[in-house]
């Protein structure tokens, strides 16, 4: 569904963001990005969704060239969501926001309706009213709130740039449902993070980015399991992983952790 080949971008009078980036994500993967500040996971969503074009190589969602293509034609595909939501919110009330995509798709008002409640409840935010200034939400509220602008418009691929700040971990939970039931439907999610944590319980894979290029590409527990891989380059392994080792068992999560326990001492 979506393919980078030989990706690089660089800014200018900066470093190259993104290096020599080949990668693809199929439908109904739910894939992490992981990577310290500055190692170009930002740019390189912005390259997947045609905010940024690259210098090499070519970005492809599905058919279409991110070269070429309109962003507001990728869009109808791909939903990004950014770290900051100040930058994606600009409409009155929060119904408007929700529906401002929607009706430039040309969407009935009777549907664009259903969706914006559907959506605002899903991000627990149906109990507002929906001539609610944006401006009135707290920080965490706007989070949900372009979250919910993005679920709307029912993409392809969802990207997701740091989406658990300024949410208290029920509603990361939430957030997580939300996403494996879009897996289930068969869309995509690339989620920009770096809570492991989440990531060791929902995510089908993990990319790893240093200095503009992928160095690890691979299944959730092969990854975020390495301990030494994960210490090299300046990561913290979960604590459940760190505890199973020392106990000689295998287990990612706290969960895992557990069910190992049992089963070696029932």
């Amino acid at each position: 569904m979506i393919e980078l080949k030989n990706v690089s971008f660089t800014y200018p009078n900066g470093p190259r963001a993104v290096d020599n980036v080949s990668l693809s994500i199929d439908r109904g993967e739910f894939v992490a990005l992981i990577g310290h500040s500055g190692a170009g996971k930002t740019t390189l969503a912005k390259l997947i969704v045609g905010l940024l074009k690259p210098e090499a190589g070519w970005v492809k969602v599905g058919d279409l060239d991110t070269k070429t293509t309109p962003v507001s034609k990728i869009a109808e595909h791909v939903g990004y969501v950014f770290q900051n939501p100040d930058l994606m919110i600009f409409s009155a009330t929060i119904y408007n926001e929700v529906a401002f995509a929607l009706r430039n798709r040309g969407y009935r008002e009777d549907e664009i309706k259903k969706r914006v409640v559907q959506a605002l409840k899903e991000v627990d935010l149906g109990h507002k009213p929906l001539d609610t200034p944006p401006y009135m939400l707290s920080f965490g509220e706007k989070h949900r709130l372009a979250i919910a602008s993005v679920l709307a418009t029912e993409p392809d691929l969802l990207i997701l740039d740091e989406p658990t700040t300024g949410l208290d971990y029920a509603r990361c939970l939430k957030l997580m449902e939300i996403c494996e039931r879009l897996v289930k439907k068969g869309k995509s999610v690339l989620i920009i993070t770096h809570d492991f944590g989440l990531i060791a319980e929902y995510a089908d894979r993990v990319l790893v980015m240093k200095k503009g290029r992928i160095i690890r590409d691979g299944a959730t527990k092969e990854v975020l399991g390495d301990i030494e891989f994960l210490e090299k380059e300046g990561f913290m392994p979960l604590q459940s992983t760190l505890l199973a080792r020392k106990l000689g068992l295998k287990a990612l999560t706290p969960r895992e952790l557990a069910s190992a326990i049992l089963e070696r001492n029932p």
